[in-house]
């Protein structure tokens, strides 16, 4: 008995050539959900990722093959005991270099988006609790070539700097008005933290790079560049260590990316030249009803230009250009 469900395919209809013959960019699928092993030495470790997966389609072909990115996808999970990827961005790459061959395409790009733990301990009372960071990989691969993206994004809090400084103008001028001489409205003003509207920001920091790095120290950088760190376990001491922290260290939007990339100059002063940064952060305004919003990529090479105050760049680098500035060569 013939199965009922069996097709016979007449033409392969994503072959054919389109309507409309113009080439694009990309195609492919995203949102795809998974849950992917990285194995760095030890055991390996479970985490729910979400894919994008994209290949470039000539002007003479109709669509890509999207059942073959699924396959990609589930082909590299059933391989990863024999061919283990020790961090997220090697994984990306190598589904790149996976949809290049099976969808016969001259580019293919992959970004994972996964949900990671780290263990932290309270500032005061020193108790364990768990931070939940998103970790990035991304990679753009040919036939011959392969380029690929480690990044973060981090939750942390920074306090307003400008409401501040209208709080603290107040306060001197109260103080003043009751008795205080300014030497001693001045004294005080130093010896308490200041108010201020305060809110969760979430900065992004990518590095693309040769040479293998560590999401832990950039999720170190990214906090380090807020007002304060946050955490979700927090007893009464903690709570007001993070606060104080936080209005002692007052940062706009702005400058909390220019931290992370002095950050990044900083740490990775060995780095080629050639190595890509991303910065972001975005504030979720606490007394707004918009958010707050920085960003700055570019070059290695670009922003030590700057740092060293030896010019500014014209054009900064853009993901997209790195990735992909040896295919134009």
């Amino acid at each position: 008995m013939d199965d009922p469900f069996a097709c016979r395919l007449e033409r392969d209809v994503q072959q054919e050539k389109p309507a409309v013959p113009v080439a694009l960019s990309r195609a492919g699928v995203t949102n795809l959900r998974r849950i992917i092993s990285i194995t760095d030495g030890g055991k390996p470790e479970l985490f729910y990722a979400t894919l994008d997966l994209f290949a470039d389609l000539g002007p003479e072909q109709a669509g890509v093959h999207m059942s073959r990115f699924s396959e990609v996808v589930e082909d590299l999970v059933e391989g990863l005991a024999r061919r283990p990827f020790p961090d997220v961005e090697s994984l990306a790459e190598g589904m790149a270099q996976q949809v290049v061959a099976t969808q016969a395409a001259l580019r293919a790009e992959v970004r994972i988006k996964a949900q990671s733990p780290l263990t932290r301990v309270t500032p005061v009372t020193h108790r364990p609790t768990e931070l939940i960071y998103t970790l990035i990989g991304i990679a753009a691969a040919t036939p011959a070539y392969a380029r690929r993206v480690l990044g973060v994004e981090v939750n942390g809090m920074t306090v307003c700097p400008c409401a501040q400084d209208l709080v603290r103008s107040q306060s001197f001028d109260r103080l003043r008005e009751n008795g205080f001489s300014q030497e001693q409205s001045e004294r005080i003003l130093s010896l308490l933290p200041i108010a201020s509207h305060n809110q969760r920001g979430r900065g992004t920091l990518m590095i693309g790079s040769e040479r293998r790095l560590h999401a832990e120290q950039l999720v170190g950088l990214v906090e380090r560049s807020m007002s304060s760190e946050i955490y979700e376990l927090l007893k009464r001491p903690d709570e007001l260590f993070v606060v104080d922290k936080a209005h002692r260290n007052p940062r706009f939007v702005e400058d909390v990316v220019r931290e992370m990339l002095r950050g990044v100059a900083d740490t990775y002063d060995d780095l080629s030249g050639d190595t890509f940064v991303l910065a972001r952060q975005e504030n979720f305004e606490g007394i707004h009803q918009h958010d707050a919003f920085a960003e700055r990529y570019g070059t290695l090479a670009q922003l030590r230009l700057e740092l060293a105050g030896e010019g500014c760049a014209v054009r900064h680098t853009t993901l997209s250009d790195w990735l992909w500035a040896w295919d134009r060569e």
